[in-house]
């Protein structure tokens, strides 16, 4: 998707906006979308930005049938003096390509994308929500809507933007999480789609989810598809676990999500002089560090909630209190650390955070 003129239409009526108290993740979309349509031979066009509607597509459409589709998430921010901000935008583009390489989709100029969010945020500006921890998440995908069955990469694809003003991802303040340690199910492989953000890795997680849900816990911890016994992810999230004063996440190793909040929490780390090493670590290896006692903290990392402290793990039936089931000191700076800077709060060391300027009117 290289650089195309946008065509505008403009909703006739507007949505009633919900209170900032009362916000859902992902119940309410904005007025308007953005769309972009793939044909082989013919590459991306048609880019427009329409009222907020439901998309036709054809019974035979490709996704539907064979599942190429892939997503991101990211979210836009009201920053000090009403700045529209964005957080490390061309990271989540660039993973979004990847995505599409993995499942044979066509790739778009990320920049080219950036800047039709970027114009669509302008657009729907008002549904950003300005309440202490509350924003508006912006969901990217792209779905093959060929009509064939055949197993075979489709010819037509529609890249599609909406987003959804969002509450707080912890309402009552920041606080630990119960985590179920997953044994019989599988997330992913190496060799799989793992390190794609597709959405056939998230239907494959409901069953396990339910499972935790059920036992009263919150997320499940996905342990390698092979051997069973070495970390992975956290639910939709990353996972890191600090012991004896090293913070130790599990490898990127082909079956890992690639996320934007772990690397962003790495680089901190690296800044602050906090040693941080990416290695196989199974889940035996963090029961033998809680028996020690150099099991200090535990915390999951994803756009949703920035940092998520993990409170208590049950492998096994055998249950892991991490931290006495309080906040860590340091899952807790880097929440603050991170959401200030994406709020621009305070400063940003990295250039991390892109404000979306208004484009002058002729």
């Amino acid at each position: 998707m290289g650089k195309h003129i946008i065509d505008i239409t403009l909703s006739e009526t507007k949505k009633q906006k919900p209170l900032s108290d009362q916000l859902e993740f992902g119940r309410v979309f904005t007025d308007h979308m953005f769309i972009a349509d793939y044909t082989e031979g013919q590459g991306w066009g048609g880019h427009r930005i329409v009222p907020y509607a439901p998309i036709a597509l054809d019974p035979a459409a490709t996704v539907f049938h064979y599942g190429q589709s892939v997503f991101e998430g990211m979210k836009a921010y009201v920053g000090k003096d009403g700045k529209v901000l964005l957080f490390r935008p061309e990271e989540n583009m660039r993973r979004m390509n990847l995505s599409c390489d993995r499942l044979c989709m066509p790739q778009f100029t990320e920049q080219s994308a950036i800047e039709a969010l970027e114009e669509l945020l302008v657009i729907d500006k008002e549904w950003i929500p300005t309440a202490e921890g509350t924003s508006l998440y912006i969901r990217p995908y792209m779905i093959a809507t060929e009509p064939y069955l055949g197993v075979a990469p489709a010819r037509k694809y529609q890249f599609v933007i909406i987003l959804s003003p969002v509450g707080s991802y912890y309402k009552e303040g920041i606080h630990p999480v119960k985590i179920l340690v997953e044994d019989d199910y599988v997330r992913a492989v190496a060799g799989g789609t793992g390190m794609a953000k597709t959405a056939g890795n998230y239907a494959s997680g409901l069953r396990a989810q339910e499972i935790a849900d059920r036992k009263g816990y919150s997320q499940v911890l996905w342990l390698d598809g092979v051997e069973r016994k070495y970390i992975e992810e956290v639910g939709s999230m990353n996972v890191f676990f600090k012991i004896n004063g090293e913070v130790i996440t599990p490898a990127l190793n082909g079956s890992i999500l690639e996320g934007i909040t772990r690397k962003s929490i790495i680089q901190l780390l690296k800044h602050w002089d906090i040693p941080v090493i990416e290695r196989k670590i199974s889940v035996e290896e963090i029961y033998e560090a809680n028996r020690a006692g150099t099991l200090e903290e535990a915390f999951g990392t994803g756009t949703a909630a920035v940092v998520s402290p993990i409170g208590e793990l049950n492998w096994r039936d055998e249950k892991l209190v991490v931290n006495n089931g309080d906040i860590g000191s340091l899952s807790e700076k880097l929440y603050n650390e991170l959401t200030g800077i994406q709020y621009g709060k305070i400063a940003d060391p990295f250039d991390w955070v892109v404000e979306v300027v208004e484009p002058a009117k002729a």
